[in-house]
């Protein structure tokens, strides 16, 4: 039931006479790894091409025992062929899950009917914007997977999803998204609860565009230096993911009230407000470490957090060390003291004038 076929190297033709032979068979999961295919060039014109690929046209809508198609690390050695013929093929496959992975492929066409994908992988390629725009066609698609490639507007990429009523998760991490805001409108599919943003050019301004059912979000590698107050009504929201951003304090959970788990490791936070379990109550899980932390009596309130937080704290002791002052660099946050009088200046003043 399952087929893998390692480093192939043919013409277009006999691949695709190949993989008229297993539809018929029955396989039901083909993986194909190293893919390359040749011409010759006259083999691959439109005209030339029509016989074998109304047959293949005739044999995908038929109920095969195919259920998934891999293809990963494609190469094409063929530089002049009617390229929408091939992602005709692909569009139209009555198949479950597709995927096309490190193929250098700049589209993907709209299936004409009613698809029945319900897993498309296309990671690795060079998709764009325009990508599924207008696609009703794919109303059964669960999970979408898009990473490194060359998607530019997330305003498009939440178009692209509007359409798809039983879409799931979506992965867009390496891409290079941006959201200007300025009251643009995005539109996200109802049923999306898994977003992966991470990895991409996503400012503050990210939370006016976010699918309002989403329950876990990685906006991780960003360049997000605030989350805006009031902004996102994210009440479905339990995971947040804000590391490697550029955060230089912990956020609140005004829009996030059922908020469980949170990251914002290898930010730019120098002292962590200490009121955060208090405007988060729902958190189970900070991670909060490998952050620059300044050792100061302001930092003596978040180090007393850790004592009452009951373990909440993720990665306690280790990932939480003194960045500043200089002295104290590689100091553990649990090993660093200060005395009361030199933290409570009040004290210290009434001491002062008693000494005197």
């Amino acid at each position: 039931k399952t087929l893998t076929l390692e480093a192939v190297d043919l013409q277009w033709a006999i691949i695709l006479q190949i993989f008229m032979l297993i539809w018929y068979s029955p396989v039901e999961h083909l993986t194909v790894r190293n893919l390359t295919f040749r011409g010759p060039l006259e083999e691959l014109t439109e005209y030339a091409f029509q016989p074998l690929l109304s047959s293949v046209e005739q044999l995908i809508s038929l109920d095969g025992s195919m259920k998934a198609l891999t293809l990963e690390h494609v190469r094409n050695k063929v530089y002049y062929f009617n390229q929408e013929i091939l992602y005709r093929q692909f569009s139209e496959m009555n198949i479950a899950n597709l995927t096309i992975a490190d193929a250098y492929m700049p589209h993907m066409l709209c299936p004409n009917r009613t698809s029945s994908f319900q897993y498309l992988n296309f990671s690795h390629n060079a998709l764009t914007d325009e990508l599924f725009q207008n696609c009703g066609t794919l109303a059964d698609l669960k999970l979408l997977i898009l990473q490194k490639n060359k998607f530019e507007s997330l305003r498009k990429v939440s178009f692209m999803t509007s359409h798809m009523k039983s879409l799931t998760y979506l992965d867009m991490s390496n891409n290079l998204l941006r959201h200007d805001g300025a009251g643009v409108q995005c539109q996200w599919a109802e049923s999306l609860a898994e977003l992966d943003l991470s990895s991409n050019q996503l400012a503050g301004a990210v939370f006016e565009c976010l699918p309002a059912n989403v329950q876990k979000l990685s906006l991780r590698n960003n360049q997000i230096s605030n989350v805006p107050s009031g902004v996102a009504e994210l009440k479905s929201l339990e995971e947040l993911n804000l590391a490697s951003n550029r955060l230089a304090d912990l956020p609140g959970c005004g829009g996030f009230t059922s908020l469980q788990f949170l990251n914002v490791e290898m930010n730019s936070i120098l002292t962590p407000s200490a009121d955060f379990f208090q405007s988060c109550p729902r958190v189970r899980e900070l991670q909060a470490g490998h952050n620059p932390f300044q050792c100061s009596c302001e930092l003596q309130a978040f180090i007393r957090l850790e004592r009452r937080s009951g373990g909440k704290l993720f990665g306690w002791p280790v990932a939480y060390v003194c960045e500043y002052p200089e002295g104290l660099r590689g100091t553990e946050l649990k090993d660093f003291h200060l005395s009361p009088l030199a933290c409570n200046t009040t004290l210290l003043l009434v001491t002062a004038l008693l000494l005197t």
